[in-house]
């Protein structure tokens, strides 16, 4: 886990509750904006607190979602999107002097990505918890899950692909401007490239 100046983790903090409040507010299903801030909070600070987010954020939702408690299920979308927090901070290696708008490119590919993996593990959640609860096969409970969801899913990845491609470089631009956000980056990391 890496040092944080004050600032550094009032920042944090920040993000934290805007995910929150972002999450535990009633919206349209699969329509988030969790995803993008946890792939974010990887970038500015690391994989392992990138994946410690996500899986926090998750863990509240799981019983503060205004569709409800998400039971057994928890442990699999802690999972999910503590991986997509994992990934921010290993894509952030990759990318040190990229061209913003290959960087948007490439993020709204692995957004899609990370969606539907995201929404994979998930699923599997839920075909487990049919088996444990109702006794349903779980070939038959797996394939009864992602046939269901499968225009949720489409909604969602469709949706992060477009969050991840537009939204990330405005936030970590807006982010360079306050207090605690201009130390995340050294001079040849990710936007300051003269390209």
């Amino acid at each position: 886990m890496p040092q944080l100046s004050v600032r550094q983790l009032a920042l944090l903090s920040v993000l934290t509750a805007v995910s929150l409040g972002i999450q535990l507010t009633p919206r349209p299903p699969n329509v988030e904006f969790t995803s993008l801030f946890t792939f974010l909070v990887g970038i500015l600070y690391g994989s392992l607190v990138g994946g410690f987010f996500g899986g926090f954020v998750m863990f509240v939702n799981g019983f503060l979602s205004p569709w409800g408690f998400a039971g057994f299920i928890m442990p699999f979308q802690i999972v999910g999107m503590a991986i997509i927090g994992f990934a921010g901070g290993t894509y952030k290696r990759y990318v040190v002097g990229v061209h913003p708008a290959q960087v948007s490119a490439e993020v709204a590919v692995l957004g899609a990505f990370l969606t539907l993996l995201y929404d994979t593990i998930t699923t599997v959640g839920v075909a487990v918890q049919s088996t444990i609860i109702y006794g349903i096969p779980w070939h038959i409970s797996l394939i009864a899950t992602f046939s269901a969801g499968a225009l949720f899913y489409l909604v969602h990845i469709v949706s992060n692909t477009a969050l991840f491609g537009s939204g990330l470089i405005p936030l970590i631009k807006a982010l360079q401007r306050v207090p605690g956000g201009e130390a995340l980056w050294s001079k040849k990391e990710l936007l300051h490239s003269q390209h």
